[in-house]
């Protein structure tokens, strides 16, 4: 039976993942695929480049950079998320993101994106690392309203997270049937209708794919966590969540925040380390 990561979205939230993700690198454990969306996927790359303490490293490091996010970025490029940035100077030049080990890992990397014309998800599996892989990745991250669209692959791509939040249901039609899913939000929590709807439904009026889907966002989420408790009870679906709430906001620049999420990731992998361990043994 193969096996997976399944790894939510969340922005900043993402440094979480990051730390669960560092703990299974140092313990050796591997998976067939994985799949990630939005910061998911962003982040999680460094686990299939085997690049253990990079996200942590380079959030800190250029958090509070105004070529890094921030409103300056937006105004100047219509990017939250300056792109030469993120995803040009960090990975070639400041931090270098490990092409080859990426290419060379034979774990499955999916990103998902959302087409913005049909508002359908768009998944999509990255194999070298490469340039066109990493505008997927870009895609994949790229926030509504703070986000220019990305043109890649033939399609017009905003965030993975508007049209599969958690994408279990797909990942599992893959083959991937027995998965460890790392979520970015506590126990017991249940997405609300964003109250930013009024803004959205203007300023993205000419996409209204993409607005109905923010509309019904709330409820294709909630409804994916009904599922993954159905699937924790049979036995092939292991859910890792944030033992409490994460002290960062979505767009952070405090480092010490984001350090202390990670942490909370860690702490969370690490007392868990020998049911995971036991799961994938079990697979």
């Amino acid at each position: 039976m193969k096996t997976g990561l399944v790894l939510e979205g969340g922005a900043m939230r993402g440094l979480y993942t990051a730390g669960a993700l560092d703990v299974l690198l140092a313990q050796g454990i591997t998976v067939d695929g994985m799949i990630g969306v939005s910061a998911g996927a962003v982040f999680g790359c460094n686990y299939k480049s085997e690049q253990a303490g990079r996200v942590l490293r380079y959030n800190t490091a250029y958090c509070r950079d105004p070529r890094y996010m921030g409103l300056r970025s937006l105004i100047r490029t219509g990017d939250l998320f300056g792109e030469e940035f993120c995803y040009h100077e960090i990975p070639q030049r400041l931090d270098p993101f490990d092409q080859q080990a990426f290419r060379n890992n034979p774990t499955a990397f999916y990103v998902v994106c959302t087409d913005v014309r049909t508002g359908k998800a768009v998944y999509r599996r990255l194999t070298d690392g490469g340039e066109e892989d990493i505008a997927w990745m870009r895609a994949s991250a790229s926030m509504p309203l703070v986000s220019r669209t990305v043109h890649v692959g033939g399609y017009e791509l905003l965030d993975g997270g508007i049209a599969d939040s958690i994408p279990i249901a797909w990942f599992r039609k893959q083959g991937f049937l027995h998965n460890l899913v790392i979520l970015t939000q506590p126990a017991g929590y249940r997405k609300k209708p964003s109250a930013a709807m009024p803004v959205m439904r203007y300023l993205l009026r000419k996409y209204p794919a993409i607005v109905q889907d923010m509309t019904n966002r709330h409820l294709r989420y909630n409804e994916t966590l009904a599922l993954l408790e159905q699937l924790e009870t049979q036995g092939h679906t292991l859910v890792l969540r944030p033992s409490r709430a994460l002290p960062v906001r979505r767009v952070e620049k405090d480092p010490e925040r984001l350090r202390a999420a990670y942490e909370i990731g860690r702490s969370d992998a690490q007392a868990r380390l020998s049911e995971i361990q036991r799961f994938f043994a079990g697979a």
